[in-house]
């Protein structure tokens, strides 16, 4: 889009942060940067409200807010399903399985099971809606601690699954060196990996190895007086493969600002490799020796959602700001997306971005968020289902107060946004990591709790008619 069009987006979203906001996607009014309420209605065959919804318990304490992983003790999620909305908006929520702690990532199956991972470390499969109770064996070692935020991350079958049955694992790795951890949880240095293997749908995986250890080990601020945050924080690690099957991965800038900027790091970058983690001779920066070769796309914060564009082939990210700045970017090779340069929020020192909210040399936001909602996972939605979603984006949110909700975001026949609901899933109260399309045309979600679930979204029932000569229902 020209600046221009661009500052003027940007006022807006000012405004809409003050003051009401018309979302235009599904009728829905509230204010712009706030969860609007769901309606939602309990099915005819479902259990009390989860604990937290409007008519339920209160929350349990410590469930979850800010940025946090949101280590709840207890299941605030109660047992469905639930129908949300009204009329042709209405949809039907159940569940998958519980069971899970964490869940990050998600994969489906041809056979229509599903791959996904715990953040503190382990890969399970769900059979046929059941989920096996042992996980899947053969992962490398993984720096996973409690309460922190690196882990098992994203997972993602190979373009040819199907005949080769390659999967890959985005996890955080250990510095080799033990001199460099000297603290396990406060001080050990870390980055991020991608790791490949073999799954014949057995119980183990076979041929593990990393295809790219990214550049960019750091262990927090007793290492590194440039850190802002633990170590253990913003790895990003969302995995996507293009129609070329080019893999690209998003790396977060481990809490060091500056590495974002950093052409020797691969820290808040976005990476392009091909399958087996070479380069491919046509990345953006291969000819520079500036340059790491992976890199993709640079200045970028915690880029926690990934998606290729069904209809268009853009290559989307959602990306977390720090104290507002939420932002949803269309990835273009070898552009700068601005942190920590520029940007919508402000420093957790309180300080404004260093050249404002925008300046030449710097790609805009397609959409963006202010007050921060803590968004996660990213996607567009182009299935049978709901045909008056498609060409929408859905994006996970987690924070406290002004997001744990799924976002639901139209567009004009320009591409432009138009509006945002922030009603969906709003009246469970979870911490929404993912939300993905299957191939069935319904979506999936995973909620971000130490009593964990995946979702399924699915049209609802049309309300039962009344029979004739009844009296209407009251």
């Amino acid at each position: 889009m020209n600046r221009m069009a661009s500052v003027a987006l940007r006022m807006g979203g000012f405004a809409a942060a003050c003051g009401a906001f018309v979302m235009l996607s599904g009728g829905s009014v509230g204010l712009a940067q706030q969860p609007a309420a769901g309606g939602a209605q309990q099915a005819p065959a479902a259990a009390a409200p989860p604990a937290g919804q409007r008519g339920g318990a209160a929350a349990a304490p410590g469930q979850g807010g800010g940025r946090g992983p949101g280590r709840g003790e207890v299941d605030t999620l109660g047992t469905g399903p639930w129908d949300f909305g009204a009329g042709a908006a209405r949809y039907h929520v159940s569940i998958v399985t519980k069971g899970l702690d964490h869940p990050w990532g998600i994969a489906f199956l041809p056979d229509g099971d599903l791959l996904v991972t715990e953040r503190p470390g382990r890969l399970r499969v769900i059979r046929k809606g059941v989920l096996d109770p042992t996980p899947i064996a053969g992962l490398p070692e993984i720096w996973s601690n409690t309460g922190q935020l690196g882990g098992l991350l994203d997972v993602a079958l190979h373009p040819n699954f199907a005949q080769n049955r390659v999967i890959y694992f985005a996890y955080s790795k250990q510095h080799p060196d033990p001199a460099q951890c000297p603290n396990r949880v406060q001080t050990c240095s870390a980055t991020l990996a991608v790791g490949r293997a073999r799954w014949d749908g057995g119980s183990s995986l076979t041929d593990v190895k990393d295809i790219i250890v990214t550049k960019g080990f750091t262990g927090g601020p007793e290492r590194d007086p440039r850190s802002v945050g633990p170590a253990s924080g913003s790895f990003g690690s969302r995995l996507a493969f293009d129609r070329n099957g080019l893999l690209y991965i998003t790396s977060g800038d481990r809490n060091v600002p500056p590495m974002s900027q950093d052409p020797q790091t691969h820290n808040g970058k976005i990476l392009r490799v091909r399958d087996d983690g070479s380069v491919p001779p046509d990345n953006p920066f291969v000819n520079n020796k500036a340059y790491l070769p992976e890199i993709y796309s640079v200045g970028h914060r915690n880029p926690l959602g990934l998606y290729f564009h069904p209809v268009t082939g853009e290559l989307w990210e959602s990306e977390e700001g720090p104290q507002g700045g939420d932002e949803i970017n269309i990835i273009k090779a070898g552009k700068n997306y601005g942190w920590p340069e520029v940007g919508l929020g402000r420093h957790y020192t309180g300080e404004s971005m260093t050249k404002g909210f925008s300046a030449e040399g710097y790609e805009e936001p397609l959409v963006f968020w202010v007050p921060a909602v803590a968004n996660s996972g990213l996607s567009i939605y182009d299935g049978d289902k709901f045909p008056q979603w498609k060409g929408q984006a859905f994006m996970g949110a987690m924070r406290a107060g002004t997001g744990q909700f799924v976002a639901r975001v139209t567009f004009n026949n320009k591409g432009l946004p138009t509006g945002r609901d922030h009603s969906m899933l709003a009246d469970l109260k979870q911490r929404i990591r993912e939300v993905k399309p299957g191939p069935d045309g319904y979506v999936y979600v995973l909620t971000d709790q130490t009593f964990g679930a995946v979702l399924r979204i699915e049209p609802a029932a049309p309300p039962a008619a009344t029979p004739a000569g009844a009296p209407p229902a009251r």
